[in-house]
């Protein structure tokens, strides 16, 4: 909830705000819990779910399968502090750097995945 009130406060209230989720079972809890569907009613919110077993649509997988490929394969990273270290050099330079072919090319081949 905390991150959907962040979410929410970052748009004008009469814009509507779509937010996907995938199968994850935390995610899934939304679909019972009367609290969220009430909050995401009154606060012009949809919660939109994508099918089992179609992770494929859920965009931002397709980043992680970038940053996995990128950072991730083939490293044995010292702590989890460099690994968080080398995310977040990873996330920088992708925001930095959009238009990069390579990393264009990346992100394109798990698309296609």
């Amino acid at each position: 909830m905390e991150f959907c009130r962040y979410l929410r406060s970052r748009y004008p209230p009469q814009v509507r705000i779509a937010i996907v989720c995938d199968n994850f079972f935390p995610h899934l809890n939304t679909k019972r819990c009367q609290r969220v569907a009430t909050w995401a009613a009154v606060n012009n919110v949809e919660i939109a779910y994508t099918p089992t077993n179609s992770s494929w649509l859920n965009r931002i997988e397709v980043q992680f399968t970038a940053l996995r490929y990128v950072i991730l394969d083939g490293t044995d990273h010292a702590s989890h502090k460099e690994q968080g270290c080398m995310i977040r050099r990873y996330i920088l330079r992708r925001n930095r750097d959009a238009d990069d072919q390579r990393l264009r090319a990346v992100v394109g081949m798990a698309n296609a995945a």
